[in-house]
């Protein structure tokens, strides 16, 4: 699911393009010392008969980040239209005919001590991507556990968040999984380390609830939006380690992963097919590659036809 590595030309640092070799941050900065620093993923997509590139969701991620930002006591005070358009200089200069964007706002404490007198910026790398579904994967369980609110918020979307996500990729690459499902404190499901937990049974879409210890997801939130409009029912609850083990349909959600179809649980292997999960994937697809809109998903061109000049 995730990108190769890449070394983009150009990153956006300090309110302007900046080639990537000059793009540094102070050994002392508290987002280094202390991962002060929260952070976005935003998918940007051709719409290849039209010719236009648009990003997905961009004002949720915006409206995201900002709340990461205020739990974290990061200054951000860049309105949505400065981002927008940092976003735009950015893919201009990166952006490769036929090929995706991801690109990763990251909102870095550069100055301060513990809190006090923190200054921030706002930084933006962008990767390429393929224009192709992901593919589906085997996925296992990790005995590390999702912190709850009061420890690590999962509603906070930090780069600290994510080291118990790499913990668990590395004990899941020991046995030949790619990706692993976290549990949180009561012994339930609450996410993947980099997406989100979605499942079907008896043809109802289920989901953990962000108190479940997982990231409020627009991802999720899209998934929702979708099964409303193809009078899928969609439920947001706990689920147990014994309900996901026999879903009939699973897939881990989220901006960078899109719909990652699960094949199998800790070697459990699923039903086989995902007539539900199908549905709402093509309408995903058509959704952010064509001019087919869906009431509450938010498409804005930036590239192209439509962008604003």
């Amino acid at each position: 699911m995730a990108p190769k590595l890449q070394r983009p030309s150009h990153v956006f640092m300090s309110g302007k393009l900046v080639p990537w070799d000059d793009a540094n941050i102070a050994i002392y900065s508290e987002a280094l010392i202390r991962a002060a620093s929260v952070f976005e993923g935003i998918k940007g997509y051709w719409d290849v008969e039209a010719e236009t590139f648009s990003l997905l969701a961009p004002r949720q991620h915006f409206d995201r980040l900002h709340r990461s930002a205020r739990l974290m006591h990061l200054p951000f005070t860049m309105s949505y239209e400065q981002f927008i358009g940092s976003c735009t200089q950015l893919s201009e200069v990166l952006l490769v005919q036929g090929r995706d964007l991801w690109l990763r706002p990251t909102l870095l404490a550069v100055e301060g001590h513990w809190g006090l007198d923190t200054v921030t910026d706002l930084v933006i790398t962008a990767y390429t991507l393929a224009q192709e579904r992901p593919q589906p994967i085997a996925v296992g369980l990790s005995s590390w556990q999702r912190a709850g609110d009061r420890a690590q918020p999962a509603r906070i979307k930090s780069s600290a968040n994510y080291q118990v996500g790499r913990l668990a990729r590395i004990e899941g690459r020991r046995s030949g999984y790619e990706e692993m499902i976290l549990f949180n404190s009561r012994g339930r499901v609450a996410e993947a380390t980099g997406a989100c937990v979605v499942m079907v049974r008896d043809g109802r879409v289920i989901t953990p609830p962000p108190y479940e210890d997982c990231l409020e997801s627009i991802t999720v939130d899209i998934i929702e939006t979708l099964c409303g409009s193809l009078n899928i029912p969609f439920d947001r609850r706990p689920i147990e380690f014994t309900e996901l083990a026999i879903a009939d349909e699973a897939c881990l959600a989220g901006t960078l992963a899109e719909l990652v179809p699960v094949t199998s649980i800790d070697s459990m292997p699923l039903g086989g097919k995902s007539p539900v999960l199908d549905r709402i994937a093509d309408a995903f697809w058509d959704t952010v590659r064509s001019a087919q809109t869906v009431p509450g998903i938010e498409m804005v061109p930036i590239i192209g036809a439509g962008a604003p000049r």
